[in-house]
């Protein structure tokens, strides 16, 4: 039964800033190489600038920040200002897993919680199975440092 559940996880951390001031970076790909210790670049592609419903980008990433390097072809796939920036990573064709952060607002700051989910995929739950802790345990750390590191700029 525990493959038939949703495989992902998630890190909440609290920012003394406002919704809106958190949402400009969390939506702002091009900056995510200031705060991800795995992805340490990423450019608007496909004549979109900025974030919207559909909109799309390339991850430049280093998984678990050694080796060699790829770029990951992504879609925003929610865009609600002040409140969900998700994005698919993968071909049209093929999506492997989806990010996101969720801002709720919380007296005179905001809750980030930054998460993953990975597509149900036959391949992806044996993946899962096999590494799922290990992998979940990494990224879990990455997103605590990629919060933590947006948490001290827009606290400054």
């Amino acid at each position: 039964m525990g493959l038939l559940r949703p495989l992902g996880g998630e890190v909440s951390v609290r920012m003394a800033a406002s919704p809106e001031t958190v949402w400009d970076l969390v939506s702002d790909v091009t900056r995510i190489g200031e705060f991800s210790p795995e992805t340490f670049e990423a450019r608007w592609t496909r004549g979109s600038t900025g974030p919207e419903l559909g909109a799309t980008f390339a991850g430049h990433v280093k998984r678990n920040g050694v080796g060699p390097t790829y770029w990951v072809p992504c879609t925003v796939t929610r865009c609600e200002p002040q409140q969900v920036f998700e994005f698919s990573v993968g071909t049209s064709s093929m999506t492997v897993n989806n990010w996101g952060y969720r801002l709720r607002p919380d007296g005179d700051g905001t809750v980030v919680t930054e998460y993953f989910r990975l597509e149900p995929s036959l391949p992806i739950r044996a993946y899962w199975l096999l590494l799922g802790r290990l992998r979940g345990r990494t990224n879990e750390r990455g997103m605590r440092t990629t919060l933590e590191r947006m948490r001290t700029v827009v606290e400054a």
